[in-house]
């Protein structure tokens, strides 16, 4: 997917912030219309999402102008109810965003934090920009690996544990480091993540 894709998207959500905030009145208007967008019984009919899943996406896409603009976000919520983004999840978000199964794809694909294969209980992000290779990478990986029985792309065989490579976490200051679910881990060493693992079995 071409990179000015996303970034489209992430335009939109810049240009609603600030309009929530030069123009409230009319953004009140703005959010009715989408309430209405969202519930439309033709996209409803179509989703085969959870009560819970619904609630809280629709509250997400609340705050954009377009459905369309939340589709980022409401992955993530879809995914953390279910594990990663199957085909199966795209088609029934398709429906609440308005959205067809390929274009939610090609927003997937591009955004590396969406799995659209199954990953294990824990997803180990380990950073492999220059910053982190020169402090330390190559070793790290080895391992990470050695000690989780798996190579980069794999998933433990109980399942706990997928790791896969990340080109940056933004922590450059504190290389070689690496993420495990929604925490970042900075000043790695083959000591401290042994230590990190500790926290997850």
């Amino acid at each position: 997917m071409p990179h000015h894709s996303l970034v489209k998207v992430r335009s939109l959500e810049h240009v609603i912030y600030v309009e929530n905030r030069l123009s409230p009145g009319k953004v009140n208007l703005r959010t009715q219309d989408r309430q209405r967008q969202l519930t439309r019984p033709t996209g409803a009919d179509r989703t085969m999402l959870t009560e819970e899943e619904r609630r809280e996406i629709e509250a997400e896409a609340a705050h954009y102008l377009r459905p369309q603009a939340a589709a980022v976000d409401a992955m993530k919520i879809l995914q953390r109810h279910r594990g990663w983004m199957s085909d199966e999840a795209l088609r029934d978000l398709g429906g609440l965003l308005q959205m067809t199964r390929a274009e939610l794809d090609s927003v997937a694909t591009f955004y590396n934090l969406v799995f659209r294969k199954p990953v294990g209980k824990h997803v180990i992000l380990i950073c492999n920009s220059v910053s982190c290779w020169v402090m330390g990478y190559p070793g790290l990986r080895e391992h990470l690996s050695l000690r989780l029985g798996i190579d980069l792309g794999q998933t433990t065989a109980d399942g706990r544990y997928t790791l896969l490579p990340i080109v940056c976490l933004g922590d450059c200051d504190h290389a070689p480091a690496m993420m495990v679910d929604d925490q970042l881990y900075g000043d790695l060493t083959p000591e401290k993540i042994d230590a990190i693992l500790e926290e997850y079995r």
